[in-house]
Formats: C-alpha cells, sequence, structure tokens
C-alpha cells in the first residue's frame, strides 16, 4: 500500500470553512458518514479487505449454494458498480437488483440474527486508529453522527459496539433486517439501501432529521465518489467533504480531488479528521 498522504484542493477554502463552523459553535454541526471502508481500514495485512456483508459468507453458514451465488453476484455487479463511465441510473439500477437478490438469499437459506452474533465475533473488524477517538469526541460534545450505508445495520451496530462506542448520537441508516420469533430473517426493511441510492435516500425520511436540520453545518465522510450524494436533500450552510481514496492506482484520483474538500489516500487513518473536528470544536 502505498504510503498515506493528505491532499487539499483548495486550503484557503478548507481554512475559510473550518473558522465559519468554529464561529457557528458545536450547537450547529453534525455529522454524516459511510461505513465500509470509511471508518475501517481497505486493506488488512496487504490484502484487500471485503464489505462487511461478504463476512455472512465467509462464516459459510447458509451453505455452498448460497456462497456459489454470492460470488456470481460479486463477479457480474461489482465491474458495473465501479464503473464511473457508465450513468448513475445504468449503475443505480443494477446495485437494486443485486442488493434485492442478495437479501432474497438470506432469507431462502436461512440467515438468523444468533448467526449474525457468532458471525461478527469471528471476524472483527480492524477500525481506523483514531476511529475510536472521533466516536468519543462526538459523544462527549453531543454532536449527532448519521452513519449511512448499504451494509447490514444489524452488524454495524454489533461493532461499533465491539469498540464501545456504540452512543445515542450515533444513527445508523442502513439496513434493517427483520426477524420472526425465532430469529430467522423474513424481510429487510424499506428502503433498501443500496451503494448508490444515497441520493435518493436523503435526510428528511430519518427521525433524526428535526435534530440534525438545526445543525447545518456537516463534515461528510467516505470512500467512494458517490457517496459524496448523502448531504443531497439537506440545506447545509457549511460542508466539508473528507474522501478516503483506498485504490492502489491513481487512476479516479483526479475526480476524487475534484469532488472532495480533503482526499486521504494510503488507506490512511483518522488523525487529520481529528484534527479538523478539534479546530471546529476550539
Amino acid at each position: 500500500m502505498p504510503q498515506s498522504e493528505i491532499l487539499i484542493s483548495n486550503p484557503a477554502l478548507l481554512e475559510s470553512t473550518i473558522q465559519k463552523m468554529r464561529a457557528d459553535g458545536k450547537e450547529k454541526l453534525h455529522i454524516l458518514a459511510d461505513f465500509d471502508h470509511t471508518f475501517t481500514h481497505a486493506y488488512i495485512d496487504g490484502r484487500k479487505d471485503t464489505a462487511i456483508i461478504n463476512n455472512i459468507k465467509e462464516y459459510g453458514c447458509l451453505g455452498a449454494q448460497y456462497t456459489k451465488s454470492a460470488n456470481d453476484r460479486f463477479e457480474f455487479y461489482r465491474p458495473i458498480e465501479s464503473n464511473y463511465n457508465l450513468s448513475l441510473a445504468k449503475r443505480a439500477g443494477h446495485m437494486k437488483k443485486w442488493w434485492d437478490e442478495v437479501h432474497q438469499d438470506f432469507i431462502r437459506y436461512g440467515l438468523t440474527s444468533a448467526m449474525l452474533d457468532k458471525i461478527c465475533a469471528k471476524y472483527p473488524l480492524t477500525f481506523r486508529d483514531g476511529a475510536k477517538y472521533f466516536f468519543e469526541t462526538l459523544h462527549a460534545q453531543n454532536i449527532p453522527a448519521v452513519i449511512m450505508s448499504a451494509g447490514p445495520a444489524d452488524m454495524i451496530a454489533r461493532y461499533i459496539l465491539q469498540l464501545n462506542s456504540l452512543y445515542e448520537n450515533i444513527h445508523i441508516v442502513a439496513n434493517w433486517y427483520i426477524f420472526d420469533k425465532n430469529g430467522k430473517m423474513v424481510d429487510v426493511k424499506k428502503p433498501v439501501i443500496h451503494s448508490l441510492n444515497k441520493y435518493e435516500t436523503t435526510l428528511k425520511h430519518l427521525p433524526i432529521f428535526p435534530e440534525i436540520q438545526k445543525r447545518p453545518n456537516v463534515i461528510l465522510l467516505g470512500d467512494s465518489l458517490d457517496d459524496i450524494g448523502m448531504v443531497e436533500g439537506f440545506d447545509y450552510t457549511n460542508l466539508i467533504k473528507i474522501g478516503f481514496y483506498n485504490q492502489l492506482t491513481d487512476d479516479h484520483l483526479d475526480k476524487y480531488r475534484e469532488k472532495f474538500d480533503i482526499v486521504i489516500t494510503g488507506d490512511g487513518n483518522m488523525e487529520y479528521v481529528n484534527k479538523i473536528l478539534g479546530e471546529i470544536l476550539k
């Protein structure tokens, strides 16, 4: 993995935004973030780490047929998801099909809540250095953090709990599975969130919206160009967009620098994120 760098698109504009957020105070600030490979490392021991939903496949609890089906889907849909030359509408249509098929298979092959407990215990996450401090600072300052993810919300909650950081100011907007009285998955709460419809899943639909509406200053964290869409539908005043560039080549780096105010390369830590937060909270 190349050495981590901090790339700032417009230092003067960034400093100006920090000063405005500081003047407004912490009462006007909230966090909007992705989860997979944003709070967690993208590479473990030099190997690309998969999204947490793939730990269900790795555990093998749903059988060989599910594993084959999951692998086939990944081979077909993943190149579409990451092909920025295709329109967002076309990519999003494929992602909806992908996630619908995943959830149908979870139900068909008998995913249970107890399985998720065992999976999260067997496959702990490697959070970026500084992630726990980030969550603790937000909790201490009573700053809401909205985590918006296409992953299983139940697993995200379990993993943040493993970090001892599942505070009441953290709001997980992801795919919450519905289990019957025996703990077997029978459905998923709507709307289903996939990697490319965060543009449609606006904050106005969330129970937390009345609170964050009073907080028009936003720090957005993500690892995909599409994560920027999380803020659509929110009338923000000041926005700082921080992107983790986890790719091994520079193929898309220029696009990241164009879209994000700050780009952290090389699967780096959250030290600079905490520095920005600290400057706002001075």
